[in-house]
């Protein structure tokens, strides 16, 4: 009788931990600086790209890592990430005197729920690998593997709250697991740009634009072995994507292509010229995320993070530049 009569209490705990998802955990969260050439400390140019400081982050928390999308905010103060094991971690930003990134403080870790705040479940349901705030704050999270597009509410941790469901183009359901949307990015009129990956053997990826409700697509064209990880968009309108290429003999290397604005409109084979291209021995990982603000003297800032599979031989490296100091 008593396990009977438990069962409803039972049931009413499990419906309000669904209901209402657990808040963010504060993250143990180092960070070391790291120069841009370990050989070379004083280096500070690639391409048009000026080094403004960068870190190390490692963590004793196996939820950290991962990390594939990234964000910053107007003034610099705040970062927030999303991983592909469905989890979201924020910290707080810290720079020198002279505006160089120096180290990252009060960071926390929290998971990402889905609608009515289901737990995520499995790789393929976790696989978040993209984001980008829209006008309102609302923030637009791309998944792979099962391919979708779910829109947080606007608050103070959004990706603390309830996601709904953002319809996706139908173009989505053809591609492979691991070849969805890498990028997201919000255009300056407010149209949601949503870049795949694509198949390795391709030499186009598919992108989609999303204005006044309605999908519509364009291809990316890929250059040299790279395939796109990553967009924001620059202060001028431009679209900023990351690349990134691998083999065994050259490793990882990384680059950056600036796209015009005006040419990102539906059934266009978007094209950009390289504004950088980071390899070793130059400081890189697997960069998969890229935000991008104003400084204080008007400057246009980046920071790339890095992806580092969970593996001890790779590693989460957050990196700021200046572009065309």
């Amino acid at each position: 009788m008593r396990i009977v009569s438990s069962l409803p209490s039972v049931a009413l705990s499990l419906a309000l931990l669904v209901a209402h998802p657990a808040a963010a955990e504060p993250l143990a969260l180092s960070a070391r600086p790291v120069p841009l050439h370990a050989g070379d400390p004083e280096r500070t140019r690639v391409g048009a790209l000026r080094y403004r400081g960068g870190l190390e982050l490692t963590s004793s928390d196996a939820r950290f890592g991962g990390l594939s999308g990234l964000l910053v905010s107007k003034d610099g103060g705040r970062m927030t990430a999303v991983s592909d094991q469905g989890h979201w971690v924020t910290a707080r930003l810290l720079y020198d005197a002279a505006g160089r990134l120096t180290g990252a403080a009060e960071a926390e870790i929290g998971e990402l729920h889905g609608p009515g705040g289901a737990h995520l479940q499995g790789k393929r349901d976790r696989d978040s690998e993209s984001l980008t705030r829209l006008p309102d704050g609302a923030i637009v999270v791309g998944f792979e593997r099962n391919h979708r597009l779910w829109r947080y509410p606007a608050g103070a941790d959004p990706l603390a709250g309830q996601p709904v469901p953002l319809p996706a183009p139908s173009a989505l359901e053809a591609l492979r697991g691991n070849s969805g949307i890498e990028a997201l990015a919000t255009l300056s009129d407010g149209a949601l740009f949503a870049l795949a990956e694509g198949r390795r053997e391709e030499t186009e990826s598919p992108a989609y634009l999303r204005r006044d409700g309605a999908w519509a697509e364009l291809s990316y064209r890929r250059r040299g072995g790279f395939r796109p990880s990553g967009a924001a968009r620059l202060p001028d309108g431009d679209l900023l994507v990351i690349e990134r290429s691998f083999n065994i003999i050259d490793g990882v290397a990384i680059r950056l292509r600036r796209i015009a604005a005006q040419t990102i409109v539906p059934g266009a084979r978007l094209d950009g010229a390289a504004i950088a291209v980071l390899r070793p021995p130059l400081t890189v990982d697997n960069l998969e995320g890229v935000a991008v603000r104003r400084g204080a003297a008007g400057e246009t800032l980046l920071y790339l993070v890095s992806d580092d599979n969970f593996r001890a031989t790779q590693r989460t490296l957050l990196l700021m530049f200046a572009l065309g100091e």
